[in-house]
């Protein structure tokens, strides 16, 4: 049996699973939740499932959450049956990027409660949190950063201590995802132009990675998930742009203007509006495409 006490952790999808995964190696038992109560088959005895978020944390000291939006996270914390309020809750850990008001208003109640908000929005995707090599962003106090650490660092290879304010970390963490989306975009139009005009794309991209214009859209996402047409990494459409409205939320906020932001979040509005807010990010390559003229099968079909 497990020496450890239980964690909780609230959220068990594309991301939740792996961290979910990662904490039971570890050691760690849990309990957990999710509104998809099939989301935790096969984790094992070692994850007790709840059926609300105030059960978790009823049960755990310590309760992750890793949900998609900002409604779900505001409903899982704040909410009737939510985890503020919980028996045994002392410390909440976000790994979500939840934007700068919410997280403190939900730093603010917790506050009152006696509860440490512990704001850990983590950067890497899917397939670095299978692997436990995510970036955890953390701001909170020294010592509450320091008392999660440990358990943070079962699926982040490396945490950041970035400020002791809640929204410190989830503002670093909507940089990194403009500075991601932005990347993915142009990485897509430039090689849209490149097929249109007849250059054969992995030619194009070893010059690329080789070269000045080599970035993580065009080392992993072109030649891992465009190329090949699977367009499965594991981030939406829909998540992405809420992060770039967070994002333009902050800009206005602190009077930066962002022209070129504009134009990224306005490639995926554009591509939702002609696909589906749950398509992979990676499909905003798609939309390029077909202003383009340019039709594209995968390999070998």
């Amino acid at each position: 049996m497990s020496q450890h006490k239980p964690v909780g952790l609230i959220g068990l999808g594309r991301m939740g699973r792996p961290l979910a995964e990662r904490l039971l190696g570890a050691g760690h038992p849990l309990v957990v939740f999710d509104i998809v109560p099939a989301a935790a088959a096969g984790l094992g005895p070692e994850a007790r499932v709840a059926g609300s978020p105030r059960e978790v944390a009823d049960a755990a000291e310590v309760v992750l959450t890793c949900l998609p939006t900002l409604d779900s996270n505001r409903d899982v914390v704040l909410g009737e049956d939510g985890v503020h309020g919980g028996r045994a809750l002392r410390t909440l850990v976000c790994t979500g990027t939840i934007g700068v008001p919410l997280a403190v208003q939900i730093a603010g109640i917790l506050s009152a409660a006696n509860v440490e908000f512990v704001d850990c929005p983590v950067t890497g995707g899917v397939p670095r949190a299978v692997i436990g090599d995510l970036t955890a962003i953390m701001a909170a106090s020294v010592d509450a950063a320091a008392a999660v650490d440990p358990l943070v660092r079962t699926f982040a290879s490396r945490t950041v201590l970035v400020g002791e304010n809640a929204g410190d970390a989830q503002r670093v963490k909507l940089i990194n995802n403009l500075l991601s989306a932005s990347n993915l975009a142009l990485a897509c139009e430039a090689m849209v132009l490149a097929e249109k005009s007849g250059l054969d794309l992995p030619r194009v991209l070893e010059v690329v990675n080789t070269g000045s214009g080599q970035n993580y859209a065009t080392s992993t996402k072109i030649p891992d998930y465009v190329i090949p047409r699977n367009f499965n990494r594991g981030g939406n459409l829909g998540g992405l742009l809420k992060d770039l409205q967070q994002a333009s939320l902050e800009a206005e906020g602190w009077g930066v203007p962002m022209p070129l932001h504009a134009a990224v979040r306005a490639a995926y509005e554009r591509a939702i509006e002609e696909g589906s807010p749950t398509d992979d990010s990676t499909s905003v390559v798609k939309h390029m495409e077909r202003a383009a003229g340019v039709r594209r099968e995968a390999p070998g079909v």
